[in-house]
């Protein structure tokens, strides 16, 4: 591990949501769909930081609601929402917590993002690698160390 970087395999079990001031930016076909300091990281561990979003620094003019739903046993039923610009739908590519577990009210109603399919995801100006494994929506950057859940063989990690 190197210098300034977290291990995510320090993150604690269960996970938990903190505050975080890292300004997260997300951009799409030249449209700014996201951009605050003022976002919830959840940790987990074995996973990089998902970042949840206030909705008032959320493009929500570009989200459409998506039936689909699931649920996470740390913070209940998620629902997800399709991401609009254009022509372009992304189908869940997004989702929030409206009536989270009370371990994670602070992030009731904020907005989170898989990084895969947008143009463009930074933290503190560093593009995201996505977590592996399609189903997560975990941010990777230098400061995170792994292995991440999500690779091959890391299913029943």
């Amino acid at each position: 591990m190197g210098e300034g970087q977290e291990s995510v395999w320090d993150y604690p079990r269960p996970a938990i949501a903190e505050p975080t001031d890292r300004h997260i930016v997300i951009r799409h076909q030249g449209v700014t769909l996201a951009d605050t300091r003022s976002a919830w990281r959840t940790l987990e561990t074995s996973h990089p930081p998902t970042y949840y979003l206030p909705p008032a620094e959320v493009a929500t003019q570009h989200l459409a609601p998506n039936a689909r739903r699931s649920m996470c046993e740390w913070k209940g039923q998620a629902r997800y929402w399709d991401v609009v610009i254009g022509e372009e739908r992304l189908v869940a590519a997004c989702w929030s917590y409206a009536e989270p577990t009370r371990s994670f009210a602070g992030i009731a109603g904020y907005f989170a993002f898989y990084p895969e399919p947008f143009d463009e995801c930074l933290v503190d100006g560093e593009g995201v690698i996505p977590q592996p494994g399609g189903f997560y929506g975990g941010w990777i950057t230098s400061r995170e160390a792994g292995p991440f859940k999500g690779i091959p063989g890391s299913r029943f990690w």
